[in-house]
């Protein structure tokens, strides 16, 4: 019955830190002084917690094409913004600005998504301490779409 009760509290222990590690700050994993556009074609969305990630094909001036991560906020966060899940077809274009990672792998901090529909989200993680943070759930960049209640 002990070893049980341990395993099973080593389990929960085990998945409390992989969840602890996923969560992180914006300067823990991405580099502030390298902003980067890109534009291209979805090719795939992970609507999870604790960061959403989607991905984008973008072709470089020699027609290369390489996918990047782009990691958003958590679902709760992004449809507080007004950015469902369905507002996401593959497919799709947009145009993400935000930061480059720091080991130089093809994975942003997705500040700013523009839909295909125009409207720009803001797609930080409250209180992460990246550019446009100000702890609140809509952030502070301009030219965001803010919620409307």
């Amino acid at each position: 019955m002990k070893s049980r009760l341990l395993l099973s509290s080593l389990g929960a222990l085990a998945l409390a830190s992989a969840s602890a590690y996923a969560h992180h700050s914006f300067s823990a994993e991405f580099d502030g002084n390298k902003p980067v556009r890109l534009v291209g074609k979805l090719t795939r969305v992970e609507w999870t917690n604790p960061h959403s990630y989607f991905y984008v094909d973008v072709t470089d001036a020699k027609g290369v094409v390489s996918n990047w991560g782009c990691e958003g906020a958590g679902p709760g966060a992004l449809s507080r913004r007004g950015f469902k899940k369905g507002d996401l077809k593959v497919g799709d274009t947009l145009v993400v600005d935000g930061y480059r990672a720091k080991d130089g792998s093809h994975l942003i901090d997705a500040r700013r998504v523009t839909l295909p529909d125009g409207r720009s989200i803001y797609g930080g993680t409250p209180g992460d301490g990246g550019p446009g943070d100000d702890g609140s759930v809509q952030g502070a960049l301009p030219n965001t779409v803010k919620p409307t209640k």
